[in-house]
């Protein structure tokens, strides 16, 4: 005997205890008989070591090189829960080459096929080199190929295999719906639907897999309609080919809002031929109504469901989360685990983006509790969701504690979640550090890594790093548009580049409402408000209707250029021409508009007499603008309506007070500084920041720890004197100087001029 399993010794493949199982057995026995103990060795709990007692057998009596009993032998190591793939190669080397059979080559072929695709199409490749040996392949041989170049995937592999099936006969004289179902399903897995539909059309006969192939493509490649005409077809020509599977691929396939109306009636279908039973079927319906933003029809099939499994649950999770009811969501999770059902990771994400969307933190730690206890803690997939749970929860440690479990796993979604959760906790430097970081790795981006990183770019007005991203958007093929566009766009706005700004929204083909609103938000916020009213003109010339967000815009182009009649006239045609109910954006805006204006008091009347709740923000901008114009009346008033509303707002408390210095009243001073102290609140420090040679320098009032202070204060000193020497002159004293000075405090010039010169 050569090389196999007798080279690698009986040992390598099976313990001492095999070969003295073996002396048990019978001393002769058929081919038959030991086929058919190996198939009851491989129905045992002890699977293993009943079939390496077989195999000692086969060996010690010589006919483990039969190619039956080796073929036997490949199959049941192949067939195990934990295929040793290694043992069933040395058993298949083991036999002759001239005794090899076409079942000795598709007992390897098949399971290589399902799990090492690559290795299947090498040995697929030998065994075609085998061919003058007469070993033909059959249509398994060809089928097992098939698979193998889906899941590689590799094309050419399949489409040789293709060409080489039209070409040889297959061993089994099969010409059959078997090899040609294998077929399409390649060609649809791996992308070419098309293809698939050409050997389909040409199949003489068709069985039930074969539709469900078809429309399994169809459902993959979002072909709703071709799905459901292939369904349509099927039930004209072959009526009892119907089952469970075809139609869960056909409600697969319509499960989208577009096409909710195909699938209600698959649905009247279902329970018409009593297909209503399958909980696949049921789980797919809920999966229907769910996308389709149907919540309430997805609620009434979960609750008419008898057969509810995790799956069911998780639909209904998901879909909830999904569809924007997110306490719909954690309540339905709480539902499944008191029912006793095991949540599978695809439900731990669902209730984990509802957390998110909700700011749900004591559910989402009970998810994350039961995760850990249930082991999908280390799942990717699952500790993405948590990542981002946690950062959208302000949980930014415990966001970092997560990724750092997982930091070393390529996968763009993890990073991205991370990279996010900095920018929407404001850690902006290090989302930036970690995208260089990120980059070193190697892991390519996706469109949501590109546009959180131009935020923070945005936000940093940080020109230089949201250039090199530029460069890498390029480089790497990033389409500009959609959100990369309409980000990359915003970001050159906000460092106050407005010509690139404009450039890269000019070579957008497509242009949505969101890469409208960020061309003009950023040509308002850069003192080109008639630039942002004439596009907003042309936007509704192109036809893109405005959403709320091109509104607040609009407006605040309004209150910069002071055009109170223009204003008007936008907030009003929100209603009147896009049915858009004005939001508390929307009125703030307005009464900046009329502030701004010096329109003081119409500005009161107009917060007093909306009906909406608006908190303390609107008064907050009256007493802004009455503290720079001076009207000390309006400006009291709405500073008391900010105190009798509890503001925590530290600059109103202060605006207030200073109201009340310049009008001498000492004891509102003092009332109102009491106020401030009982209430907590306290005085939040201004900064600025300045990007020099690609870092972020950050100045804080009244810093006195930075390395460079000395200079920093003589320089503000200087720039103060400098100022009064052109006419200019301070027109808002630091906060509380004004009383200080009153009540007969002295303080040298030099550090009033910086202090001055600090708060402004």
């Amino acid at each position: 005997m050569h090389g196999g399993a007798s080279e690698l010794g009986f040992s390598a493949l099976a313990p001492a205890h095999a070969m003295a199982g073996a002396a048990l057995l019978p001393l002769r026995m058929s081919h038959t008989q030991f086929i058919e103990h190996l198939r009851h060795a491989a129905a045992s709990s002890r699977a293993p070591r009943a079939g390496e007692a077989l195999h000692g057998w086969a060996l010690k009596s010589g006919v483990a090189s039969h190619a039956p009993v080796s073929n036997s032998l490949i199959t049941f190591y192949c067939s195990l829960s934990r295929p040793l793939l290694a043992a069933a190669f040395a058993v298949f080397e083991d036999i002759p080459a001239a005794a090899r059979d076409v079942a000795s080559w598709n007992s390897l072929l098949n399971p290589l096929s399902r799990h090492h695709p690559f290795a299947a199409l090498s040995h697929f490749r030998l065994m075609l080199s085998s061919y003058h040996c007469a070993v033909l392949p059959s249509s398994h041989s060809f089928a097992a190929a098939f698979t193998a170049a889906a899941r590689a995937p590799s094309v050419s592999a399949g489409a040789a295999a293709h060409a080489l099936a039209c070409k040889l006969p297959s061993s089994d004289g099969s010409d059959n719906v078997f090899i040609s179902t294998a077929l399409l399903n390649m060609y649809c897995k791996l992308g070419f639907t098309s293809d698939a539909r050409r050997v389909f059309d040409e199949m003489p006969h068709r069985n039930a897999v074969s539709w469900t192939a078809m429309v399994s493509g169809y459902a993959v490649d979002k072909c709703s309609v071709e799905a459901f005409e292939i369904f349509r077809s099927m039930l004209q020509e072959c009526p009892s080919e119907k089952n469970e599977f075809v139609t869960t691929a056909v409600l697969s396939a319509v499960s989208v809002p577009s096409a909710l109306l195909m699938g209600v009636q698959v649905h009247g279908l279902v329970v018409k031929d009593g297909l209503v039973g399958f909980v696949s079927v049921e789980n797919s319906l809920v999966t229907l109504y769910a996308k389709a933003e149907y919540m309430e029809a997805a609620l009434q099939v979960f609750k008419s469901s008898k057969e509810r499994n995790s799956i069911t649950w998780s639909a209904m999770i998901t879909g909830y989360a999904q569809n924007g009811e997110a306490d719909s969501a954690a309540r339905m999770f709480l539902q499944m685990h008191a029912a006793g059902f095991s949540p599978t990771e695809f439900t731990f994400v669902g209730v984990l983006n509802a957390c998110s969307d909700m700011g749900a933190l004591a559910v989402g730690k009970q998810a994350h509790g039961l995760m850990v206890k249930l082991g999908f803690e280390m799942e990717v997939y699952v500790k993405s969701a948590l990542v981002d749970m946690y950062a959208k929860c302000g949980c930014i440690g415990d966001a970092k504690g997560g990724f750092q479990q997982l930091y070393d796993v390529d996968d763009v979604v993890l990073w991205t979640a991370m990279i996010a959760g900095h920018v929407q906790n404001g850690e902006l430097e290090e989302a930036l550090v970690l995208y260089a970081r990120m980059d070193k790795e190697g892991i390519m981006p996706s469109n949501l890594t590109i546009t959180s990183v131009l935020r923070a770019c945005a936000c940093l007005a940080a020109l230089e790093p949201g250039k090199q991203l530029h460069a890498q958007i390029i480089k790497c093929g990033f389409s500009l548009g959609g959100s990369v566009g309409s980000a990359l766009s915003t970001m050159y706005s906000k460092c106050g580049n407005l010509e690139d700004g404009m450039a890269v929204f000019s070579s957008m083909a497509d242009r949505d409402v969101i890469a409208w609103n960020s061309i003009i938000s950023g040509l308002s916020q850069n003192g080109c408000g008639n630039g942002a009213l004439d596009l907003f003109e042309e936007m509704k010339l192109e036809g893109t209707a405005p959403d709320h967000i091109t509104f607040i815009n609009v407006l605040c182009a309004c209150s910069h250029m002071g055009l109170v009649d223009r204003g008007w006239f936008y907030f009003r045609s929100m209603t009147k021409d896009y049915s858009l109910i004005p939001r508390l954006d929307h009125y703030s805006c307005m009464v900046d508009i009329l502030s701004r204006a010096g329109q003081l008091k119409e500005a009161k009347d107009f917060i007093e007499s909306i009906t909406v709740d608006h908190g303390t923000c609107l008064w907050r901008i009256v007493l802004g603008a009455c503290r720079s114009l001076r009207d000390f009346d309006v400006g009291a008033y709405a500073g008391e309506k900010l105190m009798e509303l509890g503001s925590e707002d530290s600059s109103a408390y202060i605006l207030l007070s200073n109201i009340y210095a310049a009008q001498r009243k000492w004891n509102d001073v003092e009332r109102v500084r009491r106020l401030m102290r009982l209430r907590g609140v306290s005085k939040d420090l201004g900064c600025s920041w300045v990007e020099l040679n690609s870092r972020v320098h950050v100045f804080v009032v009244g810093e006195q720890q930075h390395p460079e202070a000395e200079n920093i204060n003589v320089e503000l000193i200087r720039l103060a004197k400098h100022m009064k020497d052109e006419g200019y002159h301070q027109t808002c004293q630091p906060p509380f100087v004004e009383e200080v000075d009153a009540l007969g405090a002295s303080c040298e010039e030099d550090q009033l001029e910086l202090k001055s010169a600090a708060y402004s």
